[in-house]
């Protein structure tokens, strides 16, 4: 029998009477009679959608646990890319749980990191208009960010590879739905399965937090994750500091979320938009192809893109705080200590093969937050909060990606 160790709950609350719990420790996913079985248990069946990359004893893991309570197991694999996490793949899902016939009072079950989050979260909010879901992130980005908040979708692809005139480019979670699972299962020993690079890349996330922290009760929270960054490079898989790390960011993340759950905050506040830090940045780069950066420390030959998520949030970060400290926003030097705990972390601070800002900010006009045909762009502030700028300079955006260039 497999025993978790060290578990804590958090508790997220979305709209309404919505609320979940955030499992946090190590061992939950192996776990006879955790909390995966004991959701499952009464139901007929369940879909579990994982990323096939996933080790072949984790997944079997879970359909075990969860048929070993009298529930009839399904099961589809999703290839974790951000090109498959699409329509298409959607579909695939879809037609799975139908083909299991799964009902109204079925589970589905996403166990891999956001690009399978995402997907089996959106699934499990469109078919039968609606059903549970369990999320069971493996990645660390997935963990603090991507499974708790209830955000599904799906990315569409437009241009000559997709529908519509121009260049082919990937519009980030363009289509979705707001659904919240009624479980999230952060098992920390399934980020063993993780490349160093993997596991690098979900800490820029956790640097946006801290960096507007104090929006949501957490102003040490930039501290707290530079210290746990510094333990990290020393041993990177040490249990008792990413449980601490995940739990604590959870938390920060899900009191973002009960302030504003649907990202609709009024009267000049920027509410859970403040999540957005460094993404309209980095969705504009991520999926750029030819960028290059030096590997971490200078070991090894140059890294070629595309860009990880992480570390596309990371670069965007730099840009977001160099704009803010432009915009006389955050306190001079901000992007300075940004780009210091970004290195400290193994993460890029530099790319070569950017194409011309103009073009970046072309492609910055695909974000979601763009209202009326303006550009909007969150920036941190000298007070650990977010501000939400409306139309920035074209100039000092330019000079932001400028920024960014090795």
């Amino acid at each position: 029998m497999t025993r978790p160790r060290g578990a804590l709950r958090v508790r997220v609350r979305g709209e309404g009477p919505q609320s979940y719990s955030v499992m946090v420790g190590s061992g939950l996913l192996g776990a006879e009679g955790g909390p995966i079985a004991r959701l499952a248990r009464g139901r007929d069946a369940a879909l579990i959608v994982a990323d096939a990359g996933l080790p072949t004893q984790l997944v079997e893991a879970v359909e075990s646990r969860i048929a070993g309570v009298g529930v009839r197991v399904a099961r589809v694999g999703v290839r974790a890319q951000e090109r498959r996490k699409s329509l298409a793949t959607l579909e695939l899902v879809l037609a799975a749980a139908a083909a299991s016939r799964l009902d109204r009072g079925g589970l589905i079950v996403g166990l891999g990191g956001g690009v399978v989050t995402d997907l089996a979260g959106f699934a499990a909010a469109v078919y039968r208009r609606g059903v549970d879901s369990v999320l069971c992130p493996t990645t660390l980005l997935a963990m603090v960010d991507a499974s708790v908040g209830g955000k599904t979708g799906v990315n569409i692809e437009v241009g000559a590879a997709g529908t519509g005139a121009g260049a082919p480019r990937l519009l980030k979670n363009m289509a979705g739905a707001f659904h919240h699972p009624r479980l999230v299962v952060c098992d920390v020993a399934a980020l063993a399965s993780l490349s160093l690079r993997q596991l690098r890349a979900g800490l820029a996330e956790c640097l946006k937090h801290g960096l507007v922290g104090a929006g949501a009760a957490d102003a040490g929270l930039w501290g707290f994750t530079q210290r746990a960054i510094d333990r990290l490079a020393h041993e990177p898989l040490h249990e008792r500091t990413l449980a601490a790390l995940v739990g604590r960011h959870a938390a920060y993340k899900a009191r973002v979320v009960a302030a504003d759950p649907k990202e609709r905050a009024r009267g000049g506040a920027v509410g859970r938009m403040a999540l957005n830090l460094g993404h309209t940045f980095a969705h504009a780069i991520e999926t750029l192809p030819g960028l290059r950066w030096p590997a971490p420390g200078g070991a090894g030959p140059a890294v070629r893109g595309p860009l990880l998520h992480g570390e596309a949030v990371g670069l965007g970060l730099i840009a977001a705080a160099d704009l803010g400290e432009s915009l006389r926003r955050a306190e001079p030097g901000l992007a300075l200590a940004v780009e210091g705990a970004l290195g400290r972390a193994g993460l890029p601070t530099r790319v070569g093969g950017l194409p011309a800002s103009d073009q970046v900010i072309d492609r910055m006009l695909d974000d979601k937050k763009v209202l009326g045909g303006r550009l909007r762009v969150i920036v941190p502030t000298r007070a650990r909060r977010a501000a939400l700028i409306d139309g920035p300079d074209r100039g000092l955006v330019a000079r932001a990606i400028d920024r960014l260039r090795a």
